[in-house]
Parts: C-alpha cells; structure tokens; sequence
C-alpha cells in the first residue's frame, strides 16, 4: 500500500467520524433542542439520543426547560399622587414551548424586562404612595397575571413576579421615618399611662383589700372578745349560782347568816358613799353589839 493511499483512508476516516460526531446528538435531562433543516423549522428534539442529516439539518437553539430567575434593575416609577420612587422586580419564568421561544420575539429577557417595566408604571400609576408601600401582594398578583397572559405567545410561564424593593424620594422616607417615630413615641406614652393606670388601679385595689382584711381582723377580734367576756360572766355567774345552791342545800343557820350580813355591812364601809343605808334586822345587830363592846368595856375598867 502506498502512502498515497493510507493518507487517503485516514482522511477518508476523520470525515466519516466527523459526520458521525455531528449527526449524533444526546440532549441532557432538562433540556430541548430546535433542529433546523435547511433553514427551516424542522422539529424539537427532547431528552436521549438524536440522529441529524449532516449537513442539512443544524441545531437552532438549546433551550432549558428548568425554571429560572431574573433580577431587572430598579425602574423610576410615578405614583397616583405623583410621588417618584425606583422599583426593582424578580420574575420566576420558565419556558414551555422551545420553538415558541426560539421564534416568537427576538431576545425573550429584554421583551420581558421590557414588558414588566410598562407593567409596573401601569399598576403605580393608579396607586398613592400609601397604598403602593401597603399593597405588595396585590402588585405581585396583578403583574403575574399580566406577564404571563403576555408571555404565552413566546412559549414562556411565568409562575411568579415580586417587588423585591420599593425606594421612595429621600424626603419622602425622612418624612416617614418621622412618622413612624412620633407613632413609636405615642404607643410608648400610651404603654406608660396605661401601666400608670393599671398600678394605681392595682394599688388602690390593694389599699380596699387591706382595709376590708383590717376590719375583718378587728371584727373577729371584737367579737371573739365579746364571747370571751360573756363566757366569763356566764362561769361567774354559774360557780355563784352553785355556790348559792351548796348553800341552800346546806340549810345554813341564823348566826351564818347574820355572819354574811356583818360582811356585806363591812363591804359597804369600805365604799366611797357618805350615806349608808342599812336595814332594819342588821341595825339591832349592830346595836347588841355596840352594847357587848361596852359591857366588855367597863369590865375591863373594874379591874
């Protein structure tokens, strides 16, 4: 074999593997190739092995079927009360129909940036200030729904659209942080006064609660002071009453209570009245015995 010939089969080899190499293609899992043949759309190739006609058929495009994220840069944007402000937005999107994005609008990102962008001017436009920082759901909802209805023709879902930040004018967030402060400092004197209140409600309840305890105590003590001094009396008066009944079932004599008498009278002077009036059986005791104290008297003078 001459030389001539083994450079002829090598060259005719590489071409043949270069054809091979080129008409055989593996698309990956989440993924989509657009094959062209001749210039023109021919089909959509999906996940695992795909033979092209070399030279007439070429892939277009390689589309990826995951869901992906851009981030837009913030736009100026002029609410209702004509308030500037720049909004910067995140949409969630993923691609449904290869050919569709292959075909359906040059560049699809900058068609959706550029759409999102006149979406959301349209939406602030018929929003006040107030209501554009209070009302992200609301803007969220009505651009997804917006975008998505939009997007169909070019083979693009979008499943999310968020206001990722909302910057009003320096002035305007000057003016709201002083806002927000004069309303910190006027719930921290409503908490104050409100504690204030609730303590001297506390403590007046307490002062009521003491003195209602206090009186109780007292009225405990004088009562149970009250049956102790009747409880006394009634002993007294019982022991008297068992005296007088020991007496009686004694049967005492005269000279026992003559004797009695003579004690009671003696009481008596001891007392602090300057009238004593003393009845009439005690008086001819105290008279026999006035006349014993002189008989006893004169004897004792004859001796």
């Amino acid at each position: 074999m001459s030389i001539i010939t083994l450079v002829l089969i090598i060259i005719v080899t590489l071409i043949v593997v270069s054809v091979i190499a080129f008409a055989i293609r593996i698309v990956p899992q989440s993924k989509a190739y657009v094959v062209e043949r001749i210039g023109a759309y021919n089909r959509t190739c999906g996940v695992g092995l795909h033979i092209l006609v070399p030279f007439l058929d070429r892939v277009a495009n390689k589309v990826s079927l995951k869901e992906q994220v851009v981030d837009f840069a913030p736009q100026p944007v002029i609410t209702k009360d004509n308030v500037t402000m720049q909004i910067d937005t995140v949409v969630y999107y993923q691609i449904t129909d290869p050919r569709l994005f292959t075909y359906g609008v040059d560049r699809p990102i900058n068609a959706i940036e550029n759409l999102t962008a006149t979406t959301l001017r349209n939406i602030i436009g018929d929003l006040e200030l107030d209501e554009t920082l209070t009302s992200r759901d609301i803007i969220n909802s009505r651009m997804r729904s917006i975008l998505d209805e939009a997007t169909d023709p070019w083979g693009i879902k979008v499943h999310r659209v968020e206001v990722k930040n909302i910057i009003p004018p320096r002035d305007i967030q000057e003016a709201m942080e002083k806002q927000m402060r004069a309303e910190r400092e006027r719930r921290e004197a409503i908490l104050q006064a409100e504690g204030k209140k609730t303590a001297a409600i506390l403590n007046a309840e307490g002062d009521k609660q003491s003195t209602i305890l206090r009186a109780e105590a007292e009225k405990e003590a004088a009562i149970a002071k009250a049956e102790g001094q009747a409880e006394a009396l009634r002993l007294v008066y019982e022991a008297q009453a068992k005296g007088i009944t020991y007496i009686n079932d004694a049967h005492p004599d005269q000279a026992y209570v003559t004797l009695q008498g003579f004690k009671a009278l003696e009481n008596l002077s001891k007392g602090d009245a300057t009238k004593i009036i003393i009845p009439s059986e005690l008086q001819g005791i105290a008279g026999l015995a006035t006349t014993l104290k002189e008989v006893v008297t004169e004897k004792k003078d004859n001796k």
